[in-house]
């Protein structure tokens, strides 16, 4: 399916009466735009094309799904005061946008492939937070950073466990929105560098998956990054297809090359 093909079947499932559509066909996106507040949402058609061509109408179903969900609470404002437990951090490539309607979202750096954003929890779906919104409930960066570090904790972190060439590897899947945050959770990454016999590496190949590879021989590289892979194609928010090893605290973006032989990333 081609970019200008999927546009028509968007509008035509989105098509509302406050709503109204720009289309543009350098970078091949759809700008779908609520008339009065002139807030909405950027689609990236070649990569829901992509999408499709893996999972036909699901793929469609479930990004109209999202854009409903967003429109739905737009215009409504609940404050972040009384509701702190619903705060919470996100991972995003560093190449999402840092601005959002004109506003500047709040975020931090993480890694050099991915970046903290901050999201408040609307049941269904969720709004990211912008420094005006802080500024108006008189809140501090480092007042967010802790809320939502905390609620993070909370978060049930069950893993599931498959064994392939001799390699463990573990799968964070409870779609809630914050599988892959949970890599942020520096007790988590501490219990499974204690637990590892081998090297640990991590990855968040999108939004709701988090990896770890309990890395043994160097099969298990070309298997982990084949997985990445895998998930980042398919995901609803792709994060990155790169790992990350997990050493002394820190996580270092790595290359697996041919022959299995990981480098760092620059």
């Amino acid at each position: 399916m081609e970019p200008i093909e999927l546009k028509r079947i968007l509008e035509k499932k989105l098509k509302a009466e406050d709503r109204s559509f720009e289309y543009d066909s350098k970078e091949k996106t759809l700008r779908i735009e609520h008339n009065a507040s002139k807030k909405g949402i950027t689609l990236s058609l070649p990569g829901l094309t992509a999408k499709y061509e893996e999972r036909k109408e699901a793929a469609i179903d479930e990004v109209v799904h999202h854009v409903n969900e967003v429109f739905s609470v737009m215009n409504k404002a609940p404050s972040l005061e009384g509701n702190q437990k619903a705060i919470f951090p996100v991972i995003r490539s560093t190449s999402f946008p840092t601005e959002n309607n004109g506003e500047s979202l709040v975020h931090e750096e993480h890694t050099a492939e991915t970046n903290v954003f901050y999201a408040q929890d609307l049941g269904n779906s969720y709004r990211l937070l912008t420094h005006k919104m802080l500024e108006a409930e008189g809140w501090s960066l480092k007042q967010v950073h802790e809320i939502a570090r905390f609620n993070l904790r909370s978060l049930d972190c069950q893993l599931k466990e498959d064994h392939v060439a001799g390699n463990t590897f573990y799968f964070l899947n409870r779609n809630d929105g914050y599988d892959a945050s949970r890599i942020l959770n520096v007790q988590l990454l501490q219990d499974m560098k204690e637990k590892a016999e081998g090297t640990l590496a991590v990855a968040v190949p999108h939004q709701d998956v988090l990896i770890f590879a309990d890395i043994k021989n160097d099969q298990g590289y070309d298997v982990l990054a084949q997985m990445a892979m895998h998930f980042f194609s398919s995901g609803r928010v792709p994060i990155t297809a790169l790992p990350f090893l997990y050493e002394d605290g820190e996580l270092e973006p790595i290359f697996i090359l041919a022959k299995n032989k990981p480098t760092e990333a620059d």
